[in-house]
């Protein structure tokens, strides 16, 4: 360790007894997909190692079930039968090259199985899922313990260092331990040390198979925010019982997939739970790690000296950047690619059974296919546009060797980043612009900003390469009356700072729209003040009722009246990110703005905006117009320099403007960036 490095909390040892952890760092489980993909334990291996070399201290792998019924999905990972060892061999022989731990996550969905076999404490269905489970008999019950404790033998043989038990998030152990769903009136169900006896019995079960000498973290739910969720009193009982069973650390486990609370987005609070670990400190002994949006070293040291918790879990951010530890280290923060908790490329991808990756780091979850060798003839290349996609280009290009000039019209680097950034809940962007900065400097990338370069300059320095990533420019719409001073483009809004009325008609509801929306109706962020997001969402932190659930939420209506419209006839927001789509609906909803879908848009005049809804024609008496429809690539550069026979390539918006996605953008150009 850097005697120096300001994250001495951080990088300090932990001793566990019969073992001992490099640093308070664990990389929290993750499904990345791999798990089920042909030849995935292979790419898994690399994936894990490279965050074994970037130095965290321990891993837990995403989860895996311990039988079949408990699989997420049908053809979902299990760790049940001899010949799985083999394959799990592969991750641990790769991580154990390092001074890194890893353990393997055991996770039962219970009744977010999503298939027709699923099982649960009781036959409660979930909201989120069409499959109704049926009710565990007993025999399952004790059968499933003895899988968990199988599989944990198993994973013993593979190589792992321990387990993690998940007993969170709602799934199987936390639907028997609480009465949401567990409606049981046998000796499993009724009073905590009934329900929570499923926890304890496996926690038991698998110190008893695996011996003494074994990691084994069990992930409680310390906060359900779910109605039916279990009191503090209640989790402080299971915590104990936990500790007695054998657990060696206990994770915290924060709200069930179906809460209607925001646990890791991009607009929580940063360390926005870790009061609740903090509280459990007073009550166990065992070592206890905490979670949810720590996304820097300099957050997670904070956590740990203030005595928070014993270790931080971060996930995200080891996709986001696999040398998060080793550059804390060095101390170098300003060097971490910072996850900036979007869900955009991880959880939204594997909720669509899709590769998880990671929206800032295209590398993650590719480690064996995307590479960025060094070149052995440098060229010299120019790329226009310094928004996400040429500056990912940019600096991917610099690392092979190739010599790079950066042009961008505007005087700042970030594109629609800059634009992004100033939403309420979106800061985190400045933390991916303070990233590229530091890699531009870091890479000698020449920059020229406040610089519209013109084809012909471009022809005349003679570039072996130029790549356009111009962006998008906002496309003029069909409507009568688009010209009437009423009507703004969002680029008014957030570029020039233009002034807009009370009442207010935004025409396009995809992710510009949502986004104005929420810039005009929330006069302040709440992400730096974590009690006020606490209230707005209605989570209790003096936790006196079930799941730790206000009995109202406190928000704050919008001054402004706020239409968000779309010629679709499907729910608008339908279709933003699958995880955090109902965030934005929720927090619009909160701030009263009227959603309307299956608009036909008739005219702007000095009245406001006529339109027309299932037939009925209507007119919002409106200050302004805000069009957040109708993207065109900014190709201007392009055909001439294709008739000049130049090597010229499209990246980004420039390439496909049908929606603003950072992530497409950045993937291609790192694609791009690895052949050119």
């Amino acid at each position: 360790m850097n005697q120096s490095s300001p994250y001495k909390h951080l990088l300090t040892p932990l001793d566990l007894g019969f073992t001992t952890l490099a640093n308070r760092v664990l990389m929290g489980s993750m499904h990345t997909g791999l798990e089920e993909e042909k030849d995935g334990f292979d790419k898994l291996a690399a994936f894990y190692e490279a965050r074994a070399k970037g130095g965290v201290g321990l891993i837990v792998t995403g989860g895996i079930s311990p039988n079949i019924r408990g699989r997420l999905a049908p053809l979902g990972c299990e760790l049940s039968k001899f010949w799985h060892v083999n394959k799990h061999k592969k991750i641990t022989s790769a991580v154990h090259k390092y001074d890194t731990k890893i353990c393997v996550q055991l996770l039962h969905a219970g009744r977010y199985a999503y298939h027709p076999f699923s099982v649960s404490s009781s036959k409660v269905k979930s909201a989120i899922n069409p499959f109704t489970p049926s009710a565990m008999s007993v025999r399952q019950i004790k059968s499933t313990i003895k899988d968990f404790a199988h599989s944990t033998k198993l994973a013993q043989k593979a190589g792992y260092d321990g387990v993690e038990i998940m007993g969170s998030e709602g799934y199987l152990i936390n639907q028997f331990s609480c009465i949401r769903v567990n409606k049981r009136t046998d000796e499993w169900g009724g009073s905590i040390e009934n329900r929570m006896r499923f926890a304890v019995e496996t926690v038991k079960a698998v110190r008893e198979k695996v011996g003494k000498a074994f990691i084994i973290i069990f992930r409680l739910s310390m906060l359900d925010l779910v109605e039916g969720g279990n009191s503090w009193e209640d989790v402080v009982t299971m915590a104990k019982a936990i500790e007695a069973a054998g657990a060696t650390l206990i994770n915290t486990g924060i709200g069930w997939h179906e809460a209607r609370v925001p646990t890791i987005a991009t607009s929580v609070p940063r360390a926005a739970f870790t009061w609740i670990t903090q509280r459990m400190k007073q009550e166990v002994s065992i070592p206890l790690i905490t979670t949810n949006r720590i996304n820097t070293p300099e957050v997670a040291e904070d956590v740990l000296a203030n005595g928070h918790a014993d270790m931080v879990s971060m996930a995200r951010p080891f996709l986001a950047d696999p040398e998060f530890v080793q550059k804390a280290a060095a101390n170098q923060s300003n060097q971490i690619n910072t996850c900036i908790g979007c869900n955009q490329a991880c959880l939204d991808h594997v909720f669509k059974q899709k590769r998880a990756s990671c929206l800032v780091n295209p590398v993650a979850c590719y480690e064996t296919e995307l590479h960025f060798n060094n070149v052995v003839k440098p060229k010299n290349i120019a790329v226009v546009g310094a928004g996400p996609a040429g500056l990912a280009f940019s600096v991917y290009t610099a690392q092979r060797g190739h010599n790079v000039t950066l042009f961008d019209k505007a005087n700042e680097i970030g594109g629609q980043f800059n634009f992004a950034k100033q939403v309420p809940g979106k800061e985190e962007f400045y933390e991916t612009l303070r990233y590229f900065n530091e890699q531009l400097k870091r890479h000698e990338i020449t920059i020229n900003l406040s610089t519209e370069v013109s084809a012909q300059a471009l022809l005349d320095e003679g570039f072996d390469e130029v790549v356009l990533a111009t962006g998008i420019i906002p496309r003029k719409l069909a409507l009568k009356g688009f010209e009437h001073p009423k009507v703004k483009s969002y680029l008014n809004v957030l570029r020039d700072k233009d002034v807009i009325g009370n009442k207010v008609a935004i025409i396009g509801a995809g992710g510009i729209g949502f986004d104005i929306a929420c810039y005009l109706a929330e006069e302040k962020s709440l992400t730096n003040d974590a009690d006020a997001w606490m209230k707005n969402w209605g989570v209790d932190k003096n936790y006196q009722g079930a799941g730790a659930l206000l009995p109202k939420a406190e928000s704050h209506k919008s001054e402004r009246e706020i239409y968000l419209l779309q010629r679709k006839e499907t729910k608008v927001g339908a279709g933003l990110g699958k995880t955090t789509g109902w965030i934005h609906r929720a927090t619009l909803q909160k701030n009263n703005v009227h959603m309307i879908p299956g608009v036909t848009y008739k005219e702007v005049n000095d009245k406001g905006l006529l339109i027309s809804v299932n037939g009925e024609e209507k007119l919002l008496e409106v200050d302004h117009v805000i069009i957040c429809a109708g993207q065109q690539p900014e190709r201007t550069l392009y055909q001439t320099l294709v008739d000049a026979q130049a090597n010229v390539h499209l990246i980004g918006g420039a390439n496909v403007a049908a929606e603003l996605d950072a992530k497409r953008a950045i993937r291609q150009a790192a694609e791009l960036a690895s052949l050119i």
